[in-house]
């Protein structure tokens, strides 16, 4: 199966309104005309919001870890006349040939990274790649367990294409020492008379805002604010999705 469409289905069946979220290209236009250009978009995908950011005529780079999104992203780039400059890495080893002033992700997909090693890595490259003066934006959420009536219940969500996604979790562990939630998770995809069906664990690591800020700060990086989704200063004990900003030190 195609990793990207598995991880189109998972995103738009499980954690839709997070993907709702980092689509909106109109934070990350922000973002990018306060911080300065050039910017690069981690884990740009299959373009959203970077294709978007480069029709407003912004000059944003992008990177990410699945040739199958990259190859999507070309395309669709390609069908609506938008240049774009993509790379074919993983943010926690890039090693791209110029600095940026912005530096961000659309979107919690640092929660990604399986642990504070991965991330403290991944902070590091963020750190090599920032322009002097620059600055970095990395969302951060931390999962809810899943309720045990909700084990096993499928959602639904619809593909570009038509097909019918589907989405369920089979089982899930949660390890509040390592910090980790791994739900196995089962995608299906329905297009007319073909049907795929396929097992797969999801991880997701997570953060308090202390370790996070003691990771960024042994990659070289000060948090310099924290805020939540519509650009408010996130109060210590704030929950849900909060944004940090990065600056080198």
């Amino acid at each position: 199966m195609d990793p990207a469409d598995f991880y189109t289905g998972i995103v738009a069946a499980l954690y839709g309104p997070l993907k709702s979220f980092s689509q909106d290209p109109e934070p990350y236009a922000a973002f990018i005309q306060q911080a300065g250009m050039p910017a690069l978009e981690l884990g740009c995908g299959d373009g959203e919001p970077l294709l978007e950011l480069r029709r407003r005529g912004l000059d944003v780079d992008g990177v990410d870890s699945s040739a199958d999104m990259l190859e999507r992203l070309r395309r669709r780039a390609a069908e609506q006349d938008i240049p774009a400059t993509v790379f074919h890495q993983r943010m926690e080893a890039l090693n791209l040939p110029r600095r940026y002033r912005a530096i961000f992700l659309a979107g919690p997909t640092f929660t990604l990274l399986p642990d504070d090693a991965t991330a403290l890595a991944a902070l590091r490259a963020i750190r090599a790649h920032l322009a002097e003066g620059g600055t970095a934006l990395v969302p951060l959420f931390t999962p809810e367990p899943t309720p045990a009536e909700q084990i096993g219940r499928v959602r639904t969500a619809a593909a570009p294409d038509g097909a019918e996604l589907r989405v369920s979790v089979l089982a899930e562990q949660r390890d509040k020492t390592a910090r980790t939630q791994t739900a196995l998770l089962r995608y299906e995809r329905h297009h007319e008379s073909e049907s795929t069906i396929e097992d797969r664990p999801w991880t997701m690591h997570w953060y308090t805002r202390d370790q996070f800020v003691r990771l960024a700060t042994t990659a070289g990086l000060a948090v310099t604010a924290v805020t939540d989704p519509d650009g408010k200063p996130a109060p210590a004990d704030a929950t849900g999705l909060l944004h940090f900003r990065l600056q080198t030190t």
